[in-house]
């Protein structure tokens, strides 16, 4: 009898969380010393919420975690079978889910966790299968709060980057920008009119301003050519790559993608590692 794999089998049990009231210079510190993508928002071992690398771009001014982290998270038990939390991530498009016991946080498995054990079940199919159209790369000229822009509109964790030739010269990823990203301070004004134009009693040109000065908190990328900072050595795949070896090569590499080449070191496709999630699922139809 074939036994089933459990997200107790696989997840991490020493979860990196934070405490309410953490902030925001505490997230990213333990993101960036940590090489993870998600910080789980606790109290007292309870979850409350959880904060991920997108949060932090596309909020690159809040400081409050209770602000930022996604509450009531998605999340699972540590008996379910790991094609169950295949299908749950596929469906919602998250990375990780937050395993509890009684709403206490025991673990975390991520997408990487399942790729693992998928790379472990010598599946021979070619991986042209999980492979999806529809690719955003970027020049590599182009700068790096460009890409950051590019990333968060298209909604995809990481770009392909070519030359003027169209060749495959490096990738650049969310975790990329994440890692590279400072906190800058500084200090704004905002001039406040006592009186609009439409106030009868205000002469013309003239107007009794307030002015406020506020400091603001931000998070900071450097203006600079994403070729200066883009991985360079590209783990690539071709089309009739085994689904098992790739997973192993993105395990095995701790990437959540690969670029599908052509012979002539084209790009042809990008596969994710998510995509490879639909393998358990196909299984159990």
């Amino acid at each position: 009898m074939k036994q089933i794999v459990t997200v107790d089998d696989i997840m991490i049990k020493s979860v990196k969380s934070i405490e309410i009231p953490g902030s925001r210079d505490e997230v990213l510190d333990l993101m960036q010393k940590e090489r993870i993508s998600a910080v789980p928002v606790v109290r007292d071992g309870t979850l409350l919420g959880i904060v991920t690398r997108i949060d932090l771009l596309k909020h690159p001014t809040e400081e409050q975690i209770a602000l930022l982290m996604t509450r009531d998270p998605v999340t699972i038990t540590p008996d379910a079978p790991i094609s169950e939390a295949a299908r749950i991530l596929i469906m919602t498009g998250l990375r990780r889910l937050p395993v509890v016991v009684k709403n206490k946080l025991v673990g975390i498995v991520t997408v990487a966790d399942i790729v693992g054990a998928i790379g472990q079940m010598d599946i021979t199919s070619p991986i042209k299968t999980y492979v999806k159209n529809g690719i955003v790369a970027v020049w590599e000229d182009t700068p790096v709060s460009v890409v950051s822009e590019i990333i968060r509109l298209s909604k995809h964790d990481a770009l392909p980057v070519l030359n003027s030739k169209s060749e495959l010269t490096g990738i650049i990823t969310i975790t990329d920008l994440i890692n590279m990203s400072r906190i800058e301070d500084s200090v704004e004004r905002s001039d406040m009119s006592s009186a609009s134009d439409e106030d009868k009693w205000t002469w013309e040109s003239m107007r009794d301003t307030m002015s406020l000065y506020y400091g603001v908190s931000r998070i900071k990328l450097p203006d600079i050519p994403v070729k200066n900072v883009m991985v360079k050595d590209v783990i690539t795949a071709f089309h009739k790559t085994p689904v098992s070896d790739c997973a192993k090569k993105m395990r095995r590499n701790r990437i959540e993608q690969v670029p599908v080449i052509t012979a002539d070191n084209k790009l042809d496709g990008l596969l994710l590692d998510r995509d490879l999630l639909t393998v358990l699922v196909h299984q159990e139809e």
